[in-house]
């Protein structure tokens, strides 16, 4: 799995706009720190969104009176507090949605799969059943 950093985004920013690394860079910077105040500051809950790519959220959960510790199995109260979400907008799903290609499965020959051949999972408009 790739892992981008800031770096990687600024770099990105600073090719498609033709300005400096730094001043990219330090517009980046103000860019996530304001969200962090506003998600931060949230009283108790507030939304950010951003068209066409998702809502950042702060939500509350509930105060957990009867939870467990796993490792102890020792009730322990675990108090409300507040959480983040992201929920990806209409492009980025549609984006997301895209299949991938499938790889061969390990212990077969190399081309054949390993695919249900009926049921659900197999129908496809370019199959004559």
């Amino acid at each position: 799995m790739k892992t981008y950093i800031k770096r990687d985004l600024v770099e990105r920013i600073s090719a498609l706009t033709g300005q400096r690394h730094q001043e990219v860079g330090r517009m980046v910077d103000a860019l996530f720190q304001s969200l962090r105040v506003i998600l931060e500051s949230a009283d108790p809950e507030c939304r950010v969104e951003i068209r066409d790519f998702g809502v950042f959220e702060v939500k509350k959960t509930k105060a957990k009176p009867q939870a467990r510790n796993p490792r102890t199995n020792e009730v322990v109260y675990v108090p409300a507090r507040r959480k983040t979400h992201f929920r990806p907008g209409k492009q980025l799903k549609e984006a997301l949605r895209i299949s991938l290609p499938v790889e061969a499965v390990p212990g077969q020959p190399d081309g054949e799969l390993n695919l249900p051949l009926q049921g659900p999972a197999f129908q496809n408009e370019y199959i004559e059943s």
